[in-house]
């Protein structure tokens, strides 16, 4: 694969990546915790807190989406936020350890988050380099 063609898989990939929390934080949103699979009703402080907490979900989607506008320029904003979804899998884990594994499309985000971001990074570093200083 030619240095082209690799920076634009990368950036497919990136985009990609954006559209989950994008989609999903919208969803979220508009509908809900009932929109998660496995989810029922709940009380309102948790309606409250999970279209709430969807807000930065979408925030985060949106960013990764602007990055790609000027990745040479915005490679810190895209690595940061690809770095903090590899993060969330940390209180999955504890979460998987305190309750129990959730609905099967959450083992996979937690295999997403501990494996393919942290691999995506690396490539972008691999891409884009260091990101300039300001």
């Amino acid at each position: 694969m030619s240095d082209g063609s690799g920076r634009r898989a990368l950036l497919v990939v990136v985009a990609v990546l954006g559209a989950v929390p994008v989609l999903s934080g919208l969803l979220g949103i508009v509908v809900g915790p009932e929109a998660l699979p496995g989810g029922g009703p709940v009380n309102a402080t948790i309606d409250s807190e999970y279209r709430f907490t969807n807000t930065f979900w979408l925030a985060a989607g949106l960013l990764i989406w602007w990055s790609l506008r000027r990745p040479d320029e915005r490679a810190a904003v895209t690595r940061v936020i690809l770095a903090i979804a590899a993060l969330g899998s940390i209180p999955r884990l504890v979460s998987v350890a305190t309750t129990g594994w959730p609905n099967p499309v959450f083992i996979g985000a937690l295999v997403l988050e501990l494996v393919v971001v942290p691999l995506v990074i690396w490539w972008h570093v691999r891409t884009f380099g260091r990101a300039p200083t300001t």
